[in-house]
């Protein structure tokens, strides 16, 4: 395998006729001819064959709080190491990482590195993950797979950052390499994911249905809500029982804020009490850990005993504060398990971001 390249073959494909192919890697299924790139921009038809085109190459490393991605449950305090490429498969008009994500630039990717360049840097620097963010790893599946099994010989967790808009035989492959992910849900409406997503809902439901009931990958959701369209109480009681329902009551559910960005500047940012609503609705409905984010809101940032309702993991924004989980992760108090992936003391991070140069 070539340490760096920009051309990778790629698994999920299919010719149609002698003159297009078909990729078969998200529910899009793109048909392309010679020299034509699909949606995402990365996957392309050269030489007859879909390619990866941006294997090797990344829009920037950083390495973050675990808490950024969002994940509550799974390491807390602890460094990740992040990065991403460009491009995606989505086409959300309210897309927050746009620079990168809707990039058709080959200069964004700026840096470059191997998979074991990532898994030997991220070791180096203390990260016990490294996370596939910025942009959907879903579209550089390649170069996902071949850094967590680099990661994986190096004792190092891996963690995907994605929409969940994957078909189901690479779906299996993807995340059989993974140990932790965080799944956009942006809405509960099919019309919404069609009008400002370009997508459709069922696919990413079949993701998360495939999550809890075939792997152990430990998940949890976040919903960006917008003033307007997927912020009703009406939505937001459907959304949460079909989670509760379907993923079961402790996968941990996020609800952050909206800003004005990219192609939807004609909304305004969230309220934060349109979070805080949000997240009533969902522990009303049974959703046993619903978290605000991206605004100041310690109380709804924070994770509270579903037994007792003290409190066992104090968070404001990005740092921890009190601590009362045991070694094996139940409460101090009561003794009730707090599901996830814990330690027997919390990581100390805190909110640092600590941007990485590959080379150079």
């Amino acid at each position: 395998m070539p340490a760096t390249t920009t051309d990778y073959p790629t698994q999920y494909w299919h010719r149609i006729d002698e003159n297009r192919v078909q990729c078969d890697l998200c529910p899009r299924e793109c048909k392309i001819k010679e020299g034509q790139q699909g949606l995402c921009f990365v996957r392309a038809c050269h030489g007859g064959e879909v390619v990866l085109t941006t294997y090797g190459r990344s829009s920037g490393f950083c390495v973050d709080p675990i808490e950024k991605k969002p994940l509550n449950h799974y390491l807390p305090g602890t460094p990740v190491f992040s990065f991403g490429t460009a491009g995606c498969n989505l086409s959300c008009r309210f897309c927050q990482n746009w620079d990168m994500s809707k990039s058709r630039e080959m200069d964004t990717l700026a840096d470059s590195a191997s998979p074991a360049a990532i898994a030997d840097r991220a070791s180096q620097l203390g990260c016990r993950s490294v996370a596939f963010t910025y942009n959907d790893p879903v579209i550089f599946m390649e170069y996902a797979v071949d850094t967590a099994i680099a990661c994986h010989d190096r004792g190092i967790k891996t963690v995907a950052v994605t929409a969940g808009y994957i078909s189901p035989e690479p779906r299996v492959e993807f995340f059989k390499h993974m140990d932790a992910a965080n799944v956009d849900l942006k809405s509960f409406s099919d019309k919404f994911y069609h009008k400002l997503t370009g997508a459709h809902l069922q696919p990413v439901l079949d993701t998360l249905v495939y999550l809890k009931e075939q792997t152990n990958v430990w998940f949890e959701l976040t919903t960006l809500l917008i003033p307007g369209e997927n912020d009703s109480d009406e939505e937001l009681t459907q959304m949460s029982r079909w989670v509760v329902a379907n993923l079961g009551p402790d996968v941990p559910m996020h609800f952050s804020a909206f800003h004005p960005d990219w192609k939807m500047m004609d909304h305004p940012p969230t309220p934060p009490a349109t979070l805080s609503r949000a997240r009533q609705i969902a522990l009303s409905n049974g959703v046993h850990y619903a978290y605000t984010g991206n605004v100041h809101d310690a109380a709804g940032g924070s994770t509270w005993c579903t037994g007792c309702g003290k409190l066992l993991i104090e968070r404001d924004w990005y740092e921890l504060g009190e601590w009362h989980l045991t070694a094996d992760g139940h409460c101090a108090y009561c003794g009730q398990a707090c599901p996830g992936v814990f330690e027997a003391t919390p990581g100390n991070w805190g909110a640092r971001r600590q941007p990485v140069r590959m080379n150079g």
